[in-house]
Formats: structure tokens, C-alpha cells, sequence
């Protein structure tokens, strides 16, 4: 065991040193050298010696030598012989000992180098092994991340697929769904043809019988008519089939004739007896008969004219003029007082609307008289209403107006006061920058229309300095805007804070109760983007879809000039524009606090009486800048977006993008304070090569509005498709190939 332990330790490979490694190698080179003067001196031994002559004889002696000096002679050679085999005895000895060492070194060696190779193996099977893990390790971390990447595609498809739900579920509320019946095929039918087809799919007949026979030849009709057209036979043929149509519906619907519809039938058919064909006018325009006169075609004409559309069920007429709305004579007269001499088209839609208690979805141009819109119908409201007094102020006010920023509702608030006075309701304003305690105070005291900012209402809520609980009208002005900056926790949390029990049925064919209040939620907005469709689908009940234009489109009355300029030429075409203006006032549009503050040095450098407005301004900084712009002792207006959404100034000439928003949303806002109220103004854009995310949006509305486009824009390949799609590749086959001979 001793010994098998020996052999096993003597197996082990030793690992020597550098100064080991040079001392076997010194040792080595000095046994080689001692080897090679051995084997010299060897050889010079073996190489036999000449014996040395023999003395010479002595002179004039003729005898022979003698015999004992051979004899002498003869025993020297046997012992030089002796010495000699001796000599080479020893050398062979020597030399054998010499290979014994040189054999043991040259084993010595071998081992070492079976050693080192063996470490050597060793070590490289080491790195195998390493390189073998590392490229595990890859694998299993390229693995993860396809499954990682898997999972995240298979979440957005879900994302995707859950939005596709919660739009279809949104288009199925507002625009409603109609599923086609299907039709049940008996067993019996299913094997034999049917000639049967529904009432729904003959379109072979016309009911009108101007176009029963539209192929029939005509010989000599309309001779000597301009164009060959019988305008006065038409009108006498169309006269008498509205009159049939509308005794047939009057009598399908069971409806006694009304002598007043037999006048109408009457003056038509005059009219078209009377009819000359130099004049084209077929009927009195609407603007002309008075409210009982109005047909439905008429009806349809006036929203025709003022661009009014609408979705829900029972809807009422819209109002013309003042005078033919409901609202009460102090209402009216507050209304002339105001200046307010016809209502605009978002005014005749929902006023009726607010009048009935029904919820309403408000979208509408920017500049088109929204204020109004709900403010009357809610001043209507209130004066039906008992007075606060002392018995029921603690209870909370009537009504609530909610505004994205401050300056919105202060302008609400001065809007809201311009009717008010005169009925005797008082209106308080809750807004940042100001003391929450003397507002809270305002409240206890009594009011019955409370306009805030969401954030310090529901701070107001929070700390029991106001309470809401027989508050049944709610007004979201600006909706888009306020779910835009993040207030939707705070408007979802107002809402909560209001009493349930009044909510409007569900069952859109349930019957109101007159007697009963019920909430009235007012909701408006130049846009519609989907988490507004769902706060509104949470919390207003059948609401009729009021929109006035196209959503998100800029008036008419806005001439909108885009410029292609580099960041350089800006301040200059800018002090260029505003020395045009004169005595004119302007707003210029920054995205930044600091810009805009920039901006604004500079103009004040150049002459220039210019103001500052953005979110970095107090509350009474920003009221003396809005204050000094109003009343003209500014001429320029240097702002954010915090300008941008409803804030109405007067007679703003030119809007002036000076750096262009990263959204069509905010563009439209921004260039909607000017052309407000039914003037003329003009917007102008700076836009450069940096601006390529809103290239496209910008383009469709500058055509949709019928203003120039500039040829770098039009040019442009962000402005020939929408940011996120990918553009339809023309096929390969229609592709050119150059091939070199």
C-alpha cells in the first residue's frame, strides 16, 4: 500500500517554477559539457603512445646489447599493457555510467513533458468546458427573451383586441347597432329552391312617380322649356305627391287632419300653380315663415345650414332665435343686455336640449359659444328652484361647473355672472393660487353655482369645506382637455361625491317623472377621444350627441398660413409679422416655460409691449397678464397651451405658432382663440424638419379648410402617411431592372 501510495504520488504531475525551470536547465547544459570532456580525454587515451627510441650505441663499440636489457624491456611492455587495460576498464565503467545518467535524464524529461502535455490537455479540456457553458448560457438566455418577446406580443394582441371591444362597445352606445335578422330555414326548404324574397329587397318600383318610367320615350316634352325641363309641371307633380305621402303617414299613424295642414297643401298648391320658371325659388326659405309654419323639410335645411347634427332619441327642435326659445323673461332680458342678438348653432341645439333635463354631449368648434350653451339652461334650472337661505346653504349649491385650468373658469365665472346678476343667483369661483380657507368660507355662506378647477374642488370635498349633496347639474367644460392633463381621478371623485338616488333611468323608453329632479350632466368638447367616451358612457344617461361642424375642426373664419422655416429665421419673420400687425394684438405659442420667457425678453428688447402667460406664473400674475392683454396695454402674448383650450379674448387678429405642437388636437385649439364669435383672424405656423410627427395630420387640414399647402410640406414622405403605418408597396412586377451586358 506504502508503495502503490509512492507510485501514485510520483505520478502527480509537479508544477516547477521559472527559477526551478532554469536551474534543471543550467545542471543539464553543465552535465552536457562535463559529458563532452570526458569522452575527449577518452579518446586521447585510447590513442596508443610511440615508444620512445632506443639510445643510441656508444661509438666504436660493434657488440650486440645485451640480454638483460631485453629482459627489462620486455617486463615494461606487460605493464604498460596491464595499465592500459586498466585505463580502458575504468573509462568503459565511466562511460557506461555517463549513458545510466543520461538515459535517467532523458526519462526525467520525457516525464516532465508527458507532464506538461498532460497539463495541457488538461487545461484545454478546461476551456472546452467553459466555452461548452458559455454557449449554454446563451442559448438559455436567447430562449428567455423569445419568450419574453412572445408573452409581450401575445399581451399587446390582448391590449389590442380589448381596445377593439371598448371601441365597438362605444360605436354600439352612440351610433347604435342593427344586427340583421336571420332568416330560419325549415328542413323542408332547405333541399328546394325558393322563389320567395323579402319585401326589404325589391327595389324594382319607386314610390315617387316622377321616376316610375325613367326610360320611357317622351316625344316633344319640355319643348320650349330651358334645357328641355318643365320646371313648373315638375313642381306641380311633386306638390301633389307630398301631399299624398303626408296623408298617407298622417293616416298610418292615426292622426285626424288638421285644418292647418290643409292651409299649407293649399298655399303649395297655389305656389305651384303660380310658378314661373325665371323664378327658381320653389318655396319661402325658412328664415321667412313663422315657427308653426316649419316643415320638416324645412327643419332640415336649418341644420343643413348651421352644420348641426344629432344622435340620441326624442330630440327636440332646435331654436331659431331668442324670442322662440323657453327660457324665462328675465333670462331674455339679461340675454339683450349681454349684446347677445342671435344665438349661434351650438346655442339653438342645446339649449333645447338643457331645458328637457337631458344629458348632452356638446362637441363643437372652438370659439362657438359653448359658455352660453350650458350657462342659460342652468340659470333655467336654478330659478325653478327655492332661494338659498340659511335652512338649506349647508346642503351644498345647485350646480357645478368644472374647467380644465384657471383662467377658463374665471372666464366661465365672468360669463356665468354676466346672467346671474339679474336673477339674483350668486356664483362662486374655486380655483388654484389662492387661499383654500377663504374660498371654503365663500361657499358656507351660500351660493348656487360653483365653478372650479377639478383638483381644488375635490380638495374643497376633502376637507369638509364644501358638500355636494343637492347638487343635480354637472357641466364638464372642456372634458378632453381635463382627462388630457390627468384630472380624471379628481372629476371621477366630484361625481361620486353627488347624489345617486337622482340618476336618470337607464331604459331610454322609461317615461321621466315631471315632478322629480333629476341630475343633468352637461359634457363639452372640441374633441372626442376615447377615455372621454367612457367617463360619459359611466356617468351620463342617454345623452344626445350634439355636434356642431366636424370635431376637431377649425372654423371657417380662420385664414391658416404653415411657413417651412429654419430655426435661425424664426425670430426674424416673427418681429417682421408683429410690426405688420400695428396696433393689433397677437398670441404667440411656445411648448416650453423657458421659450417662452425667451421669446418674450427678445420682443421686449425690440420695442415690442409684450406679456407673458404658462404654468410657472402665479395665480395673480397670471390674471394681470390676461387683464393687461384684454384691455390693450399689451399687444402680444407670449404663451403655453395653458392659453390654448377655451380661454376667449376679444378681437385677437393673429395667431402665431412659434413652435409647432406635437399633436393636430392641440393646433386646433391653439390657432381657435382667434375667429371667434363670428370674426375674421388669421393663424400662422412655423414649422421645420423636426416637426415630421404632425406632417400628416396638418396636411388633410389645411385641404380639408382650403388653405395652401407649402410644397415642402406637400412634398414631404411624413405628410404622405399617418405616423405608425406602414405605406403600401407597390407590386414587384411593376418594378424597372437595369441588367449590364
Amino acid at each position: 500500500m506504502k508503495r502503490s501510495a509512492d507510485a501514485m504520488e510520483a505520478a502527480k504531475p509537479v508544477f516547477l517554477s521559472k527559477a526551478e525551470r532554469e536551474r534543471l536547465a543550467l545542471e543539464r547544459r553543465q552535465a552536457a559539457v562535463s559529458d563532452h570532456r570526458r569522452s575527449a580525454l577518452d579518446l586521447l587515451q585510447s590513442i596508443p603512445r610511440p615508444l620512445p627510441p632506443p639510445p643510441p650505441p656508444a661509438s666504436g663499440s660493434n657488440h650486440p646489447p645485451r640480454d638483460s636489457s631485453s629482459g627489462h624491456r620486455d617486463s615494461s611492455d606487460r605493464d604498460r599493457d596491464r595499465d592500459r587495460d586498466r585505463d580502458r576498464r575504468r573509462d568503459d565503467d565511466s562511460r557506461r555510467d555517463r549513458d545510466r545518467d543520461r538515459d535517467r535524464d532523458r526519462d526525467r524529461d520525457d516525464s516532465s513533458r508527458r507532464d506538461r502535455d498532460r497539463d495541457r490537455d488538461r487545461g484545454r479540456d478546461r476551456d472546452r468546458e467553459r466555452e461548452r457553458e458559455r454557449d449554454r448560457g446563451d442559448r438559455d438566455r436567447e430562449r428567455g427573451d423569445r419568450d419574453r418577446d412572445r408573452e409581450r406580443d401575445r399581451l399587446e394582441k390582448m391590449a389590442e383586441r380589448e381596445r377593439e371591444k371598448e371601441l365597438d362597445a362605444i360605436k354600439e352606445q352612440y351610433l347604435g347597432s342593427k344586427k340583421p335578422k336571420k332568416r330560419v330555414i325549415k328542413p323542408s326548404e332547405k333541399f328546394r329552391f325558393s322563389f320567395d324574397w323579402e319585401n326589404t329587397e325589391d327595389t324594382s318600383r319607386d314610390m315617387n312617380t316622377l321616376y316610375q318610367s325613367p326610360h320611357e320615350a317622351r316625344l316633344l316634352f319640355g319643348r320650349g322649356f330651358l334645357a328641355g325641363i318643365d320646371r313648373r309641371e315638375q313642381k306641380k307633380v311633386a306638390a301633389a305627391h307630398e301631399k299624398e305621402t303626408r296623408a298617407e303617414l298622417r293616416r298610418k299613424a292615426g292622426l285626424e287632419d288638421r285644418p292647418e295642414d290643409d292651409m299649407v297643401d293649399k298655399k303649395k298648391a297655389a305656389a305651384a300653380d303660380m310658378y314661373d320658371a325665371f323664378d327658381m325659388r320653389v318655396d319661402r326659405h325658412w328664415s321667412e315663415k313663422a315657427l308653426e309654419e316649419m316643415t320638416e323639410r324645412d327643419w332640415r335645411i336649418f341644420r343643413e345650414d348651421f352644420n348641426i347634427s344629432y344622435k340620441g332619441s326624442r330630440i327636440p327642435r332646435p331654436m331659431r332665435k331668442w324670442s322662440e326659445s323657453k327660457l324665462g323673461s328675465e333670462l331674455l332680458r339679461s340675454i339683450e343686455k349681454a349684446g347677445y342678438e342671435k344665438p349661434s348653432p351650438i346655442q339653438m341645439a342645446a339649449i333645447p336640449l338643457g331645458l328637457q333635463q337631458r344629458d348632452v354631449i356638446g362637441i363643437a368648434e372652438t370659439g362657438s359659444g359653448k359658455t352660453a350653451a350650458f350657462v342659460l339652461p342652468m340659470l333655467s334650472y336654478i330659478t325653478r328652484l327655492p332661494p338659498i337661505s340659511e335652512e338649506n346653504e349647508a346642503e351644498g349649491p345647485y350646480a357645478v361647473v368644472m374647467a380644465p385650468t384657471r383662467e377658463l373658469a374665471q372666464q366661465i365665472e365672468e360669463e356665468t355672472v354676466k346672467f346671474a346678476t339679474y336673477l339674483g343667483i350668486k356664483v362662486v369661483s374655486i380655483v388654484g393660487g389662492q387661499s383654500i380657507e377663504e374660498q371654503g368660507f365663500k361657499i358656507r355662506q351660500g351660493c348656487e353655482i360653483v365653478i372650479a378647477t377639478p383638483g381644488r374642488l375635490l380638495d374643497c370635498l376633502e376637507r369638509r369645506y364644501a358638500v355636494l349633496n343637492q347638487c343635480n347639474y354637472v357641466v364638464l367644460d372642456e372634458a378632453d382637455r381635463m382627462i388630457d392633463m390627468g384630472f380624471e381621478p379628481q372629476v371621477v371623485g366630484v361625481l361620486d361625491a353627488m347624489p345617486s338616488s337622482n340618476l336618470k333611468p337607464e331604459n331610454e323608453d322609461e317615461e321621466l317623472d315631471e315632478k322629480r329632479i333629476y341630475r343633468t350632466t352637461y359634457m363639452f368638447s372640441a374633441t372626442m377621444p376615447p377615455a372621454v367616451e367612457r367617463l360619459a358612457r359611466k356617468y351620463l344617461r342617454n345623452p344626445v350627441v350634439v355636434t356642431i361642424g366636424t370635431a376637431g375642426k377649425t372654423t371657417d373664419l380662420i385664414t391658416q398660413n404653415v411657413i417651412m422655416v429654419k430655426e435661425s429665421e424664426k425670430m426674424s419673420r416673427l418681429q417682421k409679422m408683429l410690426m405688420d400687425l400695428g396696433d393689433k394684438t397677437a398670441i404667440v405659442f411656445c411648448n416650453t416655460k423657458k421659450t417662452a420667457d425667451m421669446r418674450a425678453k427678445d420682443l421686449d428688447k425690440a420695442g415690442f409691449r409684450v406679456t407673458t402667460l404658462h404654468g410657472g406664473k402665479s395665480q395673480d400674475q397670471r390674471e394681470i397678464s390676461l387683464d393687461g392683454f384684454r384691455n390693450r396695454r399689451f399687444n402680444v402674448l407670449v404663451a403655453t397651451d395653458v392659453a390654448g383650450r377655451g380661454i376667449d379674448i376679444p378681437d385677437v387678429a393673429h395667431v402665431i405658432n412659434y413652435e409647432m405642437p406635437s399633436s393636430i388636437d392641440t393646433y386646433t385649439h391653439r390657432i381657435g382663440r382667434t375667429g371667434r364669435a363670428g370674426k375674421k383672424g388669421v393663424a400662422t405656423s412655423f414649422l421645420t424638419l423636426e416637426n415630421t410627427d404632425i406632417f400628416f395630420d396638418l396636411k388633410q387640414m389645411l385641404i380639408q379648410s382650403n388653405s395652401p399647402v407649402p410644397p415642402e410640406l406637400a412634398r414631404h414622405e411624413a405628410s404622405k402617411f399617418k405616423p405608425g403605418s406602414i405605406p403600401d408597396r407597390p407590386p414587384r412586377r411593376n418594378d424597372t431592372v437595369f441588367a449590364n451586358h
